[in-house]
């Protein structure tokens, strides 16, 4: 590791910092807690800006900017500092898609998270993310949305391997150009607007609220998909050793599995 390079660490959540019982562990939080009173450090993720700042508040990092939605999403304090939706007319277009079959449809946007039963589905999110969600018609927070004039940071899919797969067909044949279609398991689909990943999101934080400090300058964690751009680009990307294989192979450098403290491991180098 280039130490004297390293300015800002940066890391996933889901798969990467997080322990078999998608907690922090104490050895994780002991160096987060070192390593933030000399440099920022940010958490990016999929997940919600709610979950996230729980997350922050047992890391000591509420005073650093937060990235949510895959990038969609950026907020530093009280203020938001990047919000990119998806197009609302695909929120319309998904509910056609979802008809008369059995997946769960859940909507984010920014701290707002609707789904349309307390179900399965529902309630492994909430026991993961440590957040609860609203319950209403799908029909129902689409209307209200559209009078409110706003969309999803990000839509999640989750239901039935077979019908999760042809959604993503249709996904992928029909919306390429709109939206990113991110399958993080066999049984999940997120949504998120295509100009957006995680990537972007911090080369465009670094511009905002870190001027002085470049891509180069970062390490970042992750382990799926969707942090394979992100550890392409920054200067140190490293993958724990539980990440797909194509995340790997993009990688710097390669840490031990999430459940084995990977990202702690790798950081007790750093001074």
């Amino acid at each position: 590791m280039k130490q004297h390079n390293i300015k800002l660490i940066c890391s996933d959540i889901d798969g990467t910092l997080l322990d078999k019982n998608r907690s922090l562990s104490q050895k994780t939080l002991a160096e987060m807690h070192r390593l933030g009173e000399h440099y920022p450090i940010v958490l990016i993720s999929s997940r919600m800006p709610k979950s996230l700042r729980k997350l922050q508040t047992q890391l000591k990092c509420r005073q650093y900017p937060l990235i949510a939605y895959n990038g969609s999403l950026i907020i530093d304090g009280d203020s938001t500092l990047f919000s990119q939706e998806v197009p609302f007319h695909l929120l319309e277009i998904m509910q056609t898609y979802v008809n008369n079959t059995s997946i769960h449809l859940s909507l984010y946007h920014n701290d707002e998270w609707v789904v349309p039963a307390n179900d399965y589905w529902a309630k492994r999110e909430a026991n993961n993310t440590k957040v609860n969600p609203e319950i209403q018609p799908l029909t129902t927070t689409i209307k209200d949305w559209k009078a409110r004039g706003i969309s999803a940071h990000k839509i999640m899919c989750m239901g039935a391997a077979e019908e999760i797969e042809i959604l993503y067909r249709l996904l992928k044949e029909n919306h390429a150009d709109q939206v990113n279609a991110y399958r993080s398991k066999d049984t999940y689909i997120e949504v998120s607007h295509v100009l957006q990943d995680k990537a972007s999101a911090l080369s465009l934080l670094l511009q905002k609220k870190y001027p002085t400090i470049s891509m180069e300058n970062t390490i970042a964690f992750g382990d799926n998909f969707n942090d394979t751009t992100l550890l392409e680009q920054v200067g140190t990307g490293v993958a724990v050793a539980n990440a797909k294989k194509e995340v790997l192979s993009v990688a710097n450098d390669v840490t031990l599995s999430n459940i084995e403290d990977g990202v702690a491991f790798y950081l007790a180098k750093l001074s």
